[in-house]
């Protein structure tokens, strides 16, 4: 009796462990899964419609992407002849989502830094940009030339970026805890709370346009951060040993420059508009 009773309690939870199996989600067929913040114009967005050709988030009902990443994701899975899906996943959780295979790619806007490449692999750079400091249009730092003129301002940078890293540079800066993402930011400096925060140049430019009392600094050669391009340039991510990485950099040798300008030109302008 009692090995009957074992073996009905086996069968139990094979069943009951195949059914939860079956539940469990899995990639769609020819699906490339872009994760992305979804709050990081002009880099990506997230808006209401379809205007301007934003498409649907996957895991936001009533959301819609739109911005530099996703029109580049566009051409992308374009070229790959797979559909695209955009996954909205916070700043910290994108490279763990790549590891665990929830994302096919990262496109947000992520430099590849020497520490990130340790745990995946990155493309050729999607961009090139430079890093500026925002600061209010008619607060003390506005006619700021150099990384000097910032002696005792209070300055931040999103969380776990580079950008808040080469803070440390600033001489005598006043360095503030790092915020989770540029509305946060945005906020704090209109605020009072923060002088001014490090972005990259399209981040900034997409801020001043939003926010006509912002502006930002910009530096001759030799007055600003000191980085290397791997912490101001931007690539794509996707986990380590894909066979996507070549088809990745294929279809980007195929987007000249003068288009790549063109996309972030209109992700400027249209952020501006949401």
């Amino acid at each position: 009796m009692k090995k009957i009773f074992a073996l009905l309690v086996s069968v139990i939870l094979v069943l009951s462990l195949l059914s939860g199996l079956s539940g469990c989600s899995k990639p769609k067929s020819g699906t490339l899964r872009v994760g992305m913040e979804c709050d990081y114009a002009p880099f990506n967005w997230t808006q209401t419609d379809t205007k301007n050709g934003a498409i649907p988030i996957s895991n936001d009902s009533t959301g819609y992407a739109n911005g530099y990443d996703v029109q580049m994701a566009i051409k992308i899975a374009d070229s790959l002849g797979m559909n695209l899906e955009i996954v909205k996943t916070q700043w910290d959780g994108l490279i763990p989502a790549i590891t665990s295979d929830t994302l096919d790619l990262i496109i947000a806007g992520m430099s590849p830094t020497d520490e990130r490449k340790q745990v995946i692999d990155f493309s050729d750079y999607y961009y090139e940009s430079d890093l500026v400091i925002v600061v209010k249009k008619d607060g003390p730092y506005a006619n700021a030339t150099s990384l000097a003129d910032f002696s005792g301002a209070k300055i931040t940078a999103q969380q776990s970026t580079t950008h808040y890293d080469v803070i440390d540079q600033i001489p005598g800066v006043n360095k503030q805890e790092a915020l989770p993402d540029f509305a946060t930011m945005i906020n704090s400096l209109n605020s009072g709370f923060i002088d001014g925060y490090v972005s990259e140049r399209p981040g900034a430019l997409a801020a001043v346009r939003a926010n006509p009392g912002l502006s930002f600094v910009s530096f001759d050669e030799g007055k600003g951060f000191t980085y290397d391009v791997n912490q101001s340039y931007v690539s794509i991510g996707m986990k380590k040993g894909s066979d996507l990485l070549s088809k990745v950099n294929d279809a980007l040798s195929k987007i000249s420059q003068d288009d790549r300008s063109k996309l972030m030109d209109d992700a400027i302008a249209n952020s501006a508009e949401d």
